[in-house]
């Protein structure tokens, strides 16, 4: 702030910028006094608090926003379901002017920020989607700005000035770190995301912490340094250690919250993260200067706000688990293995909800976050989950339900026993949730697609079933449903099958146009159900030296080569793969989808779905709003997102065209 021959420090008036001209640094004295003036920050103290609070009135008014487009969207919902319910036509479409400009913006934002992409030569980088990238940006630059613009002391004490006012928004940040962590947050209730969605946010403003608190320590450096007086400073002040060890926790912080670092032992990972947690406030506690008591406010926010969502959480577990329940395992193909609970305390949940399931047995003190895979009303109330084997405790749970299936069987029979083997054991359950998914609900929605991923149908599968049952009872918007589902074995669909031919019925009952797509990417066989029939029908020549059969097929004519792909969505083309179609009319038919007796309300395809062309065919043929899901891993739901992103520009949706809009919602595991 430059004032000529005066400054201006909280909007006070003081003498001329300090300087260092008169000073003798060899005399102690003098220099001592000339160091404390330096760090004389009774004027930025005031100034900094009134950035730290400038910095939360930006938040709360991105908090305000949110939570207005939130009741928005649950009042138009709420329309459209009623203007089903009394038969009005086309009840998923803007019906006024007001209605259909909020549309337009709307869809304006969704093409903005839907899109992801991906570095498929990277296995640990990771990019966020675009909108999640445009906040991030949008709050770097809203606390950098805070940070440098009218901040320009003269004199000695401009880098203190710099420093100080560092450390208060550094200080702001810590409220804001614990409201973004909390399973039971209040900025969640508000805005309608779900906690894993603002944790990702809770991890970039510990981050961003930490670059304040990196400019704090410079700054307050380059200011006594400037002087030759570091080594005073380090041998008077006794903020100095405490300083640095608040340093030292938070980069351990972020260091550990690294996914590689915080994916090799989870559990582990939340134990130690919890205890810096309370080593990093009592730092802070220590270092905060006697002379700034009212700072400490910042931090008392925080440990009252975890203290909190701790009472809640530890409050609902406690209510949850008085009356355990008991889990049933069943083994089934693919390394998966199948658990229902039946919970005398979780009677209630919504699509897509998830909770952490816990098993004593195969893990004291370990928590396993599990996607339900059925609503209240299916598979007689019971939780139902569906664990993919990997390490740790999902392995044990697979090989524990694998042994007991084939210890039932006879004994003749124990050699050719697989895992496909059906038994029932039962181990104690505890659970904590369930905790709520944060997409809207898809039976508001003229058309919806559903698309997963091998295990990502426990997402999916909840909403076809939730919309079945409440179709039952009333008329919902939705007209058709299309729930695609990508694995690479055909005896994988036992998983659901029961469940999926239930929806079916329902649905078609009702009125409801269902399409089940299954898209097999690597069997071998491709089976049809009749294990005599799958060869001759397959027709594909894979080289199986590069693993199981993914296959893909070729159009002779016109040399037209899909690419080859897993169910992840990774590319498998570039390895001198040798295809080879024996028929052209053979491709042809698997392509437009078969019957199978495995699931006889579903078409079976071969390789990955043309997304662009299938959901371009749905949008053509919408009345209304169309409503997508996805589920699994990072390469499907980036291509999903893309695909929105591409045909809702392309269509020009809600700008004059007639075109629909398009909502999106993504859960990527493994993120």
């Amino acid at each position: 702030m430059d004032m000529g021959d005066t400054m201006m420090m909280g909007g006070a008036p003081t003498d001329s910028p300090l300087n260092a001209s008169g000073i003798d640094f060899s005399n102690s004295t003098e220099a001592s006094m000339f160091l404390g003036e330096i760090l004389d920050d009774s004027q930025f103290q005031i100034d900094g608090n009134m950035h730290a609070r400038n910095f939360w009135y930006g938040v709360c008014a991105v908090i305000g926003i949110c939570a207005f487009f939130n009741c928005a969207q649950k009042i138009t919902f709420k329309m459209r379901i009623r203007a089903a319910s009394a038969n009005r036509l086309r009840p998923a479409t803007p019906s006024n002017l007001f209605s259909k400009g909020i549309a337009c913006l709307t869809a304006i934002g969704r093409e903005a920020t839907y899109a992801q992409y991906t570095l498929k030569s990277s296995k640990f980088l990771k990019i966020p989607p675009v909108g999640t990238i445009s906040l991030l940006v949008a709050y770097l630059a809203w606390v950098l700005l805070l940070e440098f613009v009218n901040n320009n002391v003269d004199g000695a004490q401009h880098y203190t000035s710099l420093g100080i006012r560092a450390a208060w928004l550094g200080l702001a940040q810590v409220p804001l770190l614990i409201l973004l962590a909390g399973k039971n947050n209040l900025i969640g209730a508000i805005s309608g995301v779900s906690y894993d969605r603002l944790n990702v946010l809770h991890r970039w403003v510990s981050r961003m912490l930490l670059l304040l608190v990196t400019f704090h320590m410079l700054f307050l450096h380059v200011s006594w340094n400037k002087y030759d007086l570091g080594p005073l400073e380090y041998s008077t002040d006794s903020c100095i250690p405490t300083g640095w060890a608040v340093y030292a926790i938070l980069i351990w912080m972020n260091i550990s919250t690294i996914a590689p670092i915080r994916n090799f032992s989870y559990e582990f990972f939340v134990v130690q993260h919890i205890i810096t947690f309370f080593g990093f406030i009592i730092a802070v506690m220590m270092h905060l200067p006697s002379t700034a008591l009212y700072s400490r406010v910042y931090i008392y926010i925080p440990i009252g706000l975890y203290l909190l969502d701790r009472t809640v959480r530890s409050t609902r577990y406690a209510w949850n688990n008085i009356r355990p329940g008991r889990a049933i395992l069943t083994a089934l193909e693919g390394g998966v293995t199948k658990v229902c609970i039946q919970s005398k305390a979780i009677r209630k949940w919504s699509p897509g909800s998830h909770v952490f399931l816990s098993i004593p047995k195969f893990g004291i003190g370990q928590s396993h976050p599990a996607t339900i895979a059925s609503v209240p009303s299916s598979n007689n109330g019971d939780l139902v989950f569906i664990l993919k084997e990997h390490r740790g405790f999902t392995s044990r749970l697979h090989k524990s339900a694998t042994n007991s299936a084939t210890s039932l069987l006879p004994t003749s029979s124990k050699e050719s026993s697989t895992a496909t083997s059906i038994v029932q054991t039962t181990h104690l359950a505890l659970i904590d949730g369930p905790y709520g998914s944060s997409h809207n609900d898809f039976a508001a929605f003229d058309t919806v697609l559903l698309v997963a991923g091998s295990t990502g149908t426990t997402f999916t599968l909840p909403i076809l079933l939730d919309i079945a049952a409440r179709a039952q009872k009333m008329r919902l918007p939705v007209k058709r449903i299309v729930f695609l589902w990508i694995i690479k074995n055909t005896s994988w669909t036992s998983w659901i099958s029961s469940e999926l031919t239930s929806a079916a019925a329902t649905l078609r009952a009702a009125g409801i146009e269902l399409c089940i797509q299954v898209h097999v990417t690597c069997d071998d066989n491709f089976t049809t159900g009749e294990e005599d029939q799958i060869s001759p029908e397959c027709g594909c020549e894979c080289d199986k030296s590069l693993g199981s059969c993914c296959c893909v097929y070729v159009d002779e004519e016109n040399d037209n080569i899909r690419e080859i792909v897993d169910e992840k969505g990774d590319s498998v083309n570039g390895k001198n793969t040798k295809i080879n179609i024996k028929s052209q009319s053979q491709s042809s038919s698997l392509t437009s989808g078969k019957k199978s007796r495995v699931l006889p309300c579903a078409e079976f395809h071969s390789g990955r779905p043309d997304l662009y062309e299938l959901l371009w065919n749905l949008l053509e043929n919408a009345d209304g709003e169309t409503g997508v899901a996805v589920c699994g891993p990072l390469g499907l739901n980036s291509d999903v997102r893309r695909t929105v992103v591409r045909c809702s520009d392309e269509r020009a949706v809600h700008k004059g065209t007639g075109a629909q809009g398009v909502y999106l919602h993504a859960e990527c595991f493994g993120w």
